[in-house]
């Protein structure tokens, strides 16, 4: 168990609660702290729901790590990379677990239940549990994550001071709003 990791949250979508509750079970038994978030079985629910409350556990806890399911995996990680604090990666083999941990910083893990056998999903996990940041060259990722969201967040002013300007020009020149 690597001592660094406070805590292991696990989110999915309907599509993947079977591999989330296996790896559960998996890290449990591997030593560490495990907060499943859901959802229970028999629910149909929407992974934009779960992605974000896997990312808002995990805010505030640098130490912590999260690992997000559902049916390709892609749906979940990209609303779990809508929170500037979270850096899900979707792999589909153990180097790439263990890579997305060593040069990017990624803090969660996304697996897609239907894309990836669940001895390939545990061997992930092993490898993104087991690998630290290597930091050095890529030391700057975490900065440049933040530069990003702050392009991010100044394209959305972009987009609104657009559209505004748009629906003034609109208005102006006698067209419908």
């Amino acid at each position: 168990m690597a001592g660094r990791i406070s805590k292991v949250y696990l989110s999915s979508d309907h599509a993947g609660i079977e591999l989330r509750k296996t790896v559960a079970s998996h890290l449990e038994a591997a030593g560490y702290v495990v907060e499943d978030l859901g959802p229970d079985a028999g629910m149909s629910v929407d992974y934009p729901d779960y992605g974000a409350k896997l990312a808002r556990a995990m805010r505030g806890d640098a130490a912590a790590r999260g690992i997000a399911v559902c049916g390709s995996g892609i749906g979940i990680s990209m609303a779990v990379n809508r929170f500037s604090w979270c850096r899900a990666a979707l792999v589909g083999d153990a180097t790439a677990a263990r890579l997305c941990r060593e040069h990017n910083d990624a803090n969660v893990l996304a697996l897609g239940q239907r894309l990836t056998g669940q001895t390939v999903a545990i061997d992930c996990v092993d490898a993104f549990m087991a690998t630290e940041f290597e930091g050095g060259r890529h030391g700057d990722v975490s900065k440049n994550f933040h530069r990003l969201a702050m392009v991010k967040a100044n394209n959305r002013h972009a987009a609104r001071c657009c559209r505004t300007r748009r629906k003034t020009l609109w208005t102006t020149s006698g067209n419908r709003t």
